[in-house]
């Protein structure tokens, strides 16, 4: 769209830049005693392990603080069903062309398979599949609701996602399909995309993340394989949260609520929804326009819900089933693993604040609401699931969040004014510091490699 495409332009030129700069000898990272010089990484998410393997090449003593008992942060593969690894958090490389996570999965050896999102079946809210007739006029709205968007990113003043397509919610009566389709066309498309409600999403900057292209691919042994891959030889302490960064003397020092550790510089990577509930006390304050990116981002809901059973009883060709739910965003996205990895498993979504709401009800009654739509899909016949696993991202203190998004009221510039660097020695870096690549997996991965480079090159305050 209009607004952004100075983004798109320079989105290739800045991935280009970073691959170039780490293919450039750099001077070795020794202090004027000759020791290496120390850094300390918050966070042993994607990001953080980026930035602490490429330190580590460059010469820093890196140690690596996570508070979790588990390295990973919001990537999470489940070993709950040994015979099938399930990841929680993020699952795809999202667009295999010119992701930089396609050549880091390559040389980590991982295996991978394909989903497609032409091979979807797209159901009525009673339950049949979308006739001919029923796809064009969906198609047709669909078309409206981006087309108003799209003027929208013209006009000088942002609105809401929600209050650009309220004309066209108006014109069709409560309860009425015309009403259902938009409503699906704003979760399906929109919500479960971006993961913020469509009354927060900024119409101007929701969509301002450049999309790669290629196809989806998810991984056989999860999306772990990646992050034990970054970590192997890394120093990293598990089980320590931090509270504390103070970084006004002559060294950086952090403080969890069990050690504390001293650093020439500090990579800040924890998620932008730990930054907001203000979980690590700066000391001096975040500068001001910091605070205001913080503030006014916004920090989004995708949880899922996994369901085994004993037997396949969709259609075991497709890969994406979607439901025009009589309720706004209630499992209206579901994927199948049965094409691509021959698993009996379903995956269904919920975001933005049906996501937040599902993460106070009972596993039991998750469960149950799955299934009932599955039931309206695929008759009353449909078995109970052998197992299941849920996922409650906002409810998490070391997410508060699955991933940012662009709320009203905020820009791309706020992006760069997150990850700006504190007096050259605390660093940030994580998925909502990437301004061409917020939301997703290889955006952290670039992210924690510009914070390493800038944190390698940039001269320190009190050196």
């Amino acid at each position: 769209m209009a607004r952004r495409d100075f983004l798109r332009r320079g989105a290739l030129a800045m991935l280009g830049s970073a691959a170039g700069a780490w293919a450039q000898p750099a001077a070795s990272a020794t202090s004027a005693s000759g020791s290496a010089q120390r850094v300390v990484v918050i966070g042993a998410g994607l990001a953080g392990l980026a930035a602490a393997r490429s330190l580590r090449q460059l010469g820093w003593a890196v140690t690596v603080l996570e508070a979790r008992e588990r390295i990973g942060g919001r990537i999470w593969t489940s070993t709950q069903w040994a015979d099938m690894p399930l990841d929680l958090g993020a699952t795809w490389i999202h667009g295999v062309r010119g992701n930089p996570l396609t050549e880091l999965a390559d040389v980590a050896g991982a295996s991978r398979r394909i989903t497609r999102y032409d091979r979807v079946a797209s159901y009525a809210t009673e339950g049949h599949l979308l006739t001919d007739a029923e796809s064009a006029r969906l198609d047709g709205l669909r078309q409206q609701v981006f087309g108003a968007l799209r003027r929208a990113q013209d006009a000088d003043a942002d609105r809401s996602v929600r209050q650009v397509v309220a004309p066209l919610l108006q014109a069709h009566p409560l309860g009425s399909e015309g009403r259902r389709f938009v409503e699906f066309v704003l979760s399906g498309d929109i919500e479960q995309e971006y993961g913020g409600s469509a009354a927060r999403l900024s119409a101007h900057w929701f969509d301002s993340a450049r999309a790669l292209k290629g196809d989806d691919a998810l991984f056989t042994e999860g999306f772990g394989v990646l992050t034990r891959h970054l970590a192997s030889g890394l120093a990293i302490e598990t089980g320590q949260v931090v509270r504390a960064v103070r970084w006004g003397g002559p060294q950086v020092r952090v403080f969890t609520d069990r050690s504390e550790f001293g650093a020439d510089r500090v990579v800040v990577t924890v998620p932008l929804g730990v930054l907001q509930a203000n979980a690590i006390d700066f000391a001096p304050a975040l500068p001001a326009e910091k605070r205001a990116a913080i503030e006014r981002l916004g920090m989004g809901v995708l949880n899922k819900c996994y369901l085994r059973f004993g037997r396949v009883f969709w259609p075991p060709e497709v890969d994406w089933m979607e439901h025009v739910s009589a309720q706004p965003g209630q499992w209206t996205e579901w994927v199948s693993l049965r094409r691509a990895t021959g698993w009996p498993v379903l995956l269904g979504f919920n975001a933005a604040e049906r996501g937040r709401e599902i993460e106070a009800w009972s596993d039991r009654d998750i469960v149950a609401s799955a299934m009932a739509t599955l039931r309206t899909l695929f008759g009353n016949a449909v078995p109970e699931p052998v197992d299941y696993q849920i996922t409650r991202w906002a409810a998490d203190p070391f997410a508060r969040g699955s991933y940012s998004f662009h709320a009203l009221g905020s820009s791309p510039a706020m992006r760069d004014q997150l990850a700006a660097p504190l007096a050259g020695r605390v660093f940030f870096a994580g998925e909502a510091t990437a301004k061409a690549d917020f939301g997703t997996a290889h955006g952290a991965y670039l992210s924690g490699l510009r914070a390493a480079q800038a944190a390698h090159t940039t001269q320190g305050g009190h050196r």
